[in-house]
């Protein structure tokens, strides 16, 4: 479990290290940009939130944006509890609008709701 918190600390590290111009234009006060923070997410749910890291890390993809949205903003005020992800809200510094722009960019992928449909 400690490699796993490494790898995530290690993946929002080297995003804020790593950025190109128009990133750090769009940056907010975390230093990060929405592309950084995507990328993060993706370091443990899949480039597309459809193939996660570990067999007990969730699908992002298809899950309705609703649901994500809370999820997120529980990590982030502390209801909903969870040491990876905690640490990564925290260290991404999500705001408001990286939570609503991350939701949607996972909902619009194929994924949970297809199947179902």
């Amino acid at each position: 479990m400690k490699m796993t918190h490494s790898f995530a600390l290690c993946a929002v590290l080297s995003l804020g290290a790593a950025g190109n111009s128009q990133a750090e234009a769009e940056a907010d006060d975390s230093g990060l940009s929405f592309d950084d923070k995507l990328q993060a997410c993706a370091a443990c749910h899949g480039e597309n939130g459809d193939k996660p890291l570990a067999p007990d890390y969730p699908i992002l993809a298809g899950q309705y944006a609703t649901y994500l949205q809370e999820a997120l903003r529980a990590y982030k005020s502390g209801r909903r509890q969870h040491p990876i992800m905690a640490m990564q809200v925290e260290a991404l510094g999500l705001t408001e609008s990286d939570i609503s722009r991350l939701a949607a960019h996972y909902a619009a992928k194929d994924g949970l709701k297809s199947l179902g449909e």
